[in-house]
């Protein structure tokens, strides 16, 4: 795909938005499904079931899906697509591009050891490693770009409110 065809794929859709705003507002889900012996779920994603489990770091023996690093995977995807597509509008040639994400956690306020310790990663690094001719102004401008654009890098850096619920099914 090339900037043009890009442009006039989206033309249409940032058209309806701007006319309707409430158009653009897309509604997401996921849903884990607890089923079986373990500590596990099974995830729903667009390319099959995931199997999700304990890190290794809390008593998972590796062969499961961390939600840890399954969410370092979300911003790495949402991260590529969106620099793919950043490159295409402004004609920059990626002879080779990807995007390297890495974060931390500490395993102690998972476990409970302490109220002190948080729970959950304490940063994230994303990291763009591209193989073009572009200058290094434009590298660092699509760079920018990338992450500006990035819907769940942004998310992180601007948490939503979480609301959390609950629901008995009766038969």
């Amino acid at each position: 795909m090339d900037a043009t065809q890009l442009r006039a794929m989206q033309k249409p859709l940032k058209s309806r938005y701007a006319e309707d705003p409430g158009a653009a507002n897309v509604p997401l889900k996921a849903v884990a499904r607890l089923e079986g012996d373990g500590i596990v779920c099974q995830v729903d994603t667009w390319a099959g079931t995931t199997r999700a489990g304990l890190h290794t770091s809390t008593g998972g023996d590796g062969s499961d899906a961390c939600s840890g690093d399954m969410l370092l995977e979300a911003i790495a995807g949402c991260a590529g697509v969106t620099l793919r597509s950043v490159a295409t509008a402004m004609r920059v040639e990626l002879r080779e591009a990807r995007v390297e994400v890495e974060g931390h956690f500490d395993a102690r306020g998972t476990l409970g050891l302490s109220k002190e310790i948080p729970v959950g990663l304490t940063d994230v690094t994303m990291t763009f490693v591209v193989d073009t001719d572009a200058d290094d102004k434009t590298v660092e401008r699509l760079c920018e770009l990338a992450e500006r654009y990035c819907v769940v890098a942004q998310t992180l850096r601007t948490p939503p409110e979480v609301t959390v619920a609950h629901r008995r099914e009766t038969p």
